[in-house]
Order: C-alpha cells, then structure tokens, then sequence
C-alpha cells in the first residue's frame, strides 16, 4: 500500500477533509482528526482505534500495526507500516477510526 492509497481510502468516507497537523497530511470528521499520514516516516500512517480495537489489529496483523509512542498509542493511536499493509485491513482501521471520530448523525448512515 503507497501514502497515495491511503489518502485515498481515507476520503472516501462521507466528510472527511484533509488538512495538516505537525506538518503531516490529516484527515478530519467533522473537525476532528481520525488519521494522519507520514508518521513517523513517510512509509508510515497513523489511526486513532479503541484500545480494544488497538489489541485486536495488532494481535492479526504483526508488523503492520503497532501502537504510537507514549500516552497517545495508550489511548488507541496506532501506527500502520503501509508496505505491509493490504487495502482491506487498512479499510477496517480506517472504518474503525472513521467510526469513532464522526459526529453520530454520520453514523446512521454508514
């Protein structure tokens, strides 16, 4: 998976926007960052999961998502190697994140 298909799966969800944080390309719901990308290296992208979430994806999916650093990747931040990755595991992350971060009239319909 390239930065490229990651971006592009991550606007594909109803009102997500990019923009940037710490100088890294982000994606928001309604205001709110769920995924950013070339952290903490350009072949790397970020996902804001549950802790449970967390637990689950990289238990089935070793060296492709590990937790963030510090009280961040405690709290669910999880980093994904994308030259590892396959499209439909990142979508479930990014499904997952969407889910978490957009306002709940979004998730009626999706």
């Amino acid at each position: 998976m390239t930065p490229d298909d990651f971006r592009e799966l991550a606007l594909s969800f109803p009102e997500v926007i990019e923009s940037a944080h710490m100088r890294h390309p982000d994606f928001r719901v309604g205001g709110r960052i769920f995924a950013t990308l070339g952290y903490p290296d350009e072949d790397s992208a970020m996902v804001k999961l549950s802790s449970e979430e967390q637990k689950e994806f990289v238990r089935s999916n070793r060296g492709v998502f590990t937790p963030v650093r510090g009280a961040w990747g405690r709290q669910g931040a999880t980093n994904i190697d994308l030259p590892a990755a396959r499209i439909k595991m990142v979508r479930e992350a990014l499904t997952a994140a969407w889910r978490n971060t957009a306002p709940k009239r979004l998730l009626k319909s999706h």
